[in-house]
């Protein structure tokens, strides 16, 4: 009785969200509507839950991703791994190993389709850590959070504004952490140049840059059931913009004194993956959707542009885009890293002479990088660096996690990350579809936007 009431409540929130998230057009823009916060309920701004002597987790979803999650919790004191779910038992096999292999007790197993609502139900589980395909994310946080569970959701968390508006809701009536676990914003580079632009190096800063550009042709095939290149081919947009745009909301600070405003969105039309279809499922592909490539472009309420892009289809090198324009100091990660200061030219100046002024020498780089190393990465570089995970970004972001949770300090991450990280996937696609016009991007904090001022990773006294 208590799962299916739990199930009710959770197709509630999603159904009750549909009728609230239709848009309309104000003078040319796109708007949607905001639904009204209910009655008594609070955001979750600097929220902070009661501090945990040990975090006691259940993963949901093992197969590319959730293996290595586990591994590389099993070297983070005061966790304990309680459950892992998968519909297929070699992932959980797999991560038990890992688990014996740190001398840990093994975890209980729960196997097929809808076992994930069990290990939500279980009492002695205070985080899930959710890492199935995109389809599943918010329904699995949502029940999740409805058990009185934290969650942490691999990305994009939500693929569209009823999923990001059910999730906020629900996360600000339970009281519970809903995070994306977005690694990028742990990078070295783009982790040491916030630190930068916090402290002034690049004066004011006016334009960012980010994108996810990998070419999925050796992955594609590895998705299950062929998922992902099913989404792209039913779905229009940047469907994927979380990695990009994590990194410069934080240097922005998105709902931290501004707040995305305006957004619009172009493609190319539909070449490489209805190709690559083909030739897997050796059919014709007439009705791909999802562009080779997709850009968008956000400004902020502050006057500061956001530029989007999403290419998994082309062969490019592999680019975040990671880009920093201040009034006096430039850094950007691809294809080289970079950082400019100041506007001193090199040598005499010579219109005809393009390289006079440039960035700063790969030695000084290098003494800025030590110099304006984050907290953060101080914390934590020898463990990251042993442990691993996309370079040892992925052990810092899980680190970070448990630390705040035992510590009871506010997230890293919060509900209105996720939303605003997620939300190009829908208004991309809806930009697109009316001829690329300007999209209004909703205040998912519903008027709180200005409660904190900056930017910050919490620490314990």
């Amino acid at each position: 009785m208590r799962r299916f009431l739990i199930a009710i409540a959770a197709l509630f929130l999603l159904v009750g969200c549909n009728s609230n998230t239709k848009y309309h057009m104000v003078d040319g823009t796109i708007v949607y509507d905001v639904p009204k916060r209910a009655a008594g309920q609070q955001d979750m701004i600097a929220f902070a839950a009661e501090p945990m002597e040990s975090v006691r987790v259940g993963f949901i979803g093992l197969g590319m991703r959730g293996p290595g999650a586990v591994r590389r919790w099993c070297q983070i004191e005061g966790t304990e791994i309680i459950a892992l779910c998968d519909i297929n038992q070699q992932g959980i096999d797999k991560s038990q190993k890992y688990l014996s292999n740190a001398g840990r007790n093994k975890a209980v197993e729960y196997l097929g389709e809808e076992s994930w609502r069990e290990l939500c139900e279980r009492e002695d589980i205070d985080l899930v850590y959710i890492m199935t395909d995109w389809k599943n994310h918010a329904n699995m946080a949502l029940y999740a959070m409805e058990c009185g569970k934290h969650v942490a959701i691999e990305v994009p968390a939500a693929m569209t504004m009823d999923e990001i508006w059910a999730l906020i809701d629900t996360s600000e009536r339970t009281r519970k952490h809903c995070i994306q676990l977005e690694n990028c914003v742990y990078d070295r580079f783009e982790i040491t140049a916030l630190n930068m632009a916090q402290q002034g190096l690049f004066g004011e800063i006016l334009h960012v840059e980010g994108a996810y550009i990998h070419c999925l042709d050796e992955f594609w095939d590895k998705y299950y059931n062929n998922w992902r290149l099913d989404y792209n081919r039913e779905y229009r947009g940047d469907v994927y913009p979380t990695h990009g745009i994590g990194p410069v909301c934080q240097v922005l600070n998105i709902h931290r004194g501004d707040r995305m405003k305006t957004l619009v969105a172009m493609d190319t039309k539909a070449v490489s993956g209805a190709q690559y279809w083909q030739n897997m499922k050796a059919e014709p592909c007439e009705n791909f959707a999802n562009g080779d490539q997709t850009t968008t472009l956000i400004r902020t309420e502050k006057g500061k542009v956001i530029q989007l892009h999403h290419n998994v289809m082309t062969p490019r090198p592999y680019s975040r885009d990671y880009t920093l324009v201040g009034t006096t100091g430039y850094a950007a990660k691809y294809p080289v890293q970079s950082i400019l200061l100041g506007r001193q030219t090199v040598g005499e100046v010579d219109i005809e002479n393009l390289n006079s002024h440039r960035c700063v020498s790969d030695s000084v780089r290098k003494a800025l990088m030590e110099k304006y190393k984050h907290p953060v990465t101080a914390h934590t570089e020898v463990m990251a660096a042993k442990v691993g995970g996309h370079g040892g970004m992925d052990y810092t972001m899980d680190y970070r996690l448990v630390y705040c949770l035992r510590n009871g300090l506010p997230l890293d991450m919060d509900v209105y990350d996720l939303a605003e990280w997620c939300c190009p996937i829908e208004l991309s696609a809806v930009s697109i579809k009316h001829n690329s016009a300007p999209v209004a991007v909703p205040d998912f904090t519903r008027g709180g936007w200005q409660k904190l001022s900056g930017y910050k990773h919490y620490w314990a006294e």
